[in-house]
């Protein structure tokens, strides 16, 4: 039965280079000489380092740039609160997400049962597979899930045949 996964994954290589490239940036920016602003990515966390908030946000402006440059969508971008780490730095942390919540997946499970299509949405881990009997019928359901989730920069994997 023809079938395809809808996932939420960012590209981590493009996402490694564009924090590289922005904190190559940071350090020969004339504007940026003598402070403590910074980034450094762990995992699929990006921290912020700055000597005020309007530094982060010049620092997140770079970083979003870099990530359109390499073709990476900024709707990956989990923007957290702005903490203060002591004396007058501050820092952000940024999550890159991956993989669908469990709210975002009932939401596009639900909006496929509602629209009458013949095929069917299964959440299976941090993806949701959508089977059906035609071929049409399950472009016309991605073609749906782009409309519904406009939020989500969703992408569709594994389509068997």
């Amino acid at each position: 039965m023809p079938s395809f996964d809808t996932v939420l994954e960012a590209n981590l290589v493009e996402v490694k280079n564009a924090v590289e490239n922005t904190a190559k940036e940071i350090a020969t920016r004339f504007d940026f000489k003598g402070t403590s602003a910074a980034i450094e990515l762990k995992d699929k966390e990006i921290t912020l380092f700055g000597d005020a908030e309007f530094q982060l946000t010049q620092v997140e402006d770079i970083l979003r740039n870099k990530l359109t440059k390499r073709e990476v969508d900024v709707r990956f971008l989990d923007i957290g609160k702005v903490e203060k780490i002591g004396g007058d730095k501050v820092k952000q942390v940024v999550k890159v997400r991956n993989g669908l919540e469990g709210d975002a997946a009932k939401k596009i499970q639900k909006a496929i049962k509602e629209s009458k299509l013949k095929v069917q949405a299964a959440i299976q881990g941090d993806a949701v597979r959508v089977t059906g009997a035609k071929r049409d019928d399950l472009q016309a359901a991605m073609a749906l899930v782009r409309k519904e989730v406009a939020d989500l920069p969703l992408s569709f994997n594994n389509f068997r045949d």
